[in-house]
């Protein structure tokens, strides 16, 4: 019978609740490059994300045996990383990054051009980038959140709703509000575009 990635996971937490370095060391390795990319996002800078993870896992060492055994570790840590990063924003006066975090991944939402694009095009996926943004940024902190780490991050329901410590249902609506809102943007741009552009051909 094979092994899930949780139950290895939880063989080495509960090796390193009994002291053994090793089995820990096995899951910084494991883990360490994905939340290293994690907390660059927040901080732009690849020797502070380095230190900011390092950190992390040091917290997570030094209270592994708070983790609950019916989650799993990467959930765990993940948030414990993410909280570090934000925390490290907020010490430095530097909020305006902690909201570009948000903001650079909606990058997605957006067709990249390409040679056989015209102008207008360009213009056209423009303004939709920036009806996401602005979308975006008028959602509130909890929903944003979540959408982001659902969207961008590929987080599921429930590991989100680990992460921002609530139930799984909240989680979904949050989601589901945001989304909302944004497509709902996003329509309201596209059908003024159609408008003004039947009035050009009118001319």
């Amino acid at each position: 019978m094979k092994i899930s990635n949780k139950d290895l996971d939880l063989g080495l937490v509960k090796r390193a609740k009994a002291g053994d370095y090793q089995a820990f060391d096995l899951l910084v390795l494991k883990y360490q490059s994905r939340l290293i990319s994690t907390a660059f996002k927040f901080v732009k800078d690849l020797q502070i994300a380095e230190d900011l993870v390092q950190d992390s896992f040091i917290k997570s060492f030094k209270s592994i045996g708070s983790f609950r055994e019916d989650s799993t570790f990467y959930t765990w840590i993940y948030r414990i990383t993410v909280n570090t990063s934000k925390n490290y924003l907020v010490s430095k006066k530097r909020k305006d990054e902690l909201l570009q975090t948000d903001i650079s991944k909606e990058e997605n939402y957006v067709i990249e051009p390409t040679d056989k694009d015209t102008p207008e095009d360009l213009f056209h996926a423009s303004q939709l980038h920036k009806i996401i943004i602005e979308s975006l940024n008028g959602l509130g902190e909890d929903t944003k959140t979540a959408l982001t780490l659902r969207e961008f991050d590929g987080l599921s329901y429930e590991q989100i709703a680990e992460v921002v410590n609530c139930p799984v249902g909240t989680v979904r609506s949050r989601i589901f509000r945001g989304r909302e809102v944004i497509d709902d943007a996003i329509k309201e741009y596209r059908k003024g575009h159609q408008a003004s552009m039947r009035r050009l051909s009118h001319d």
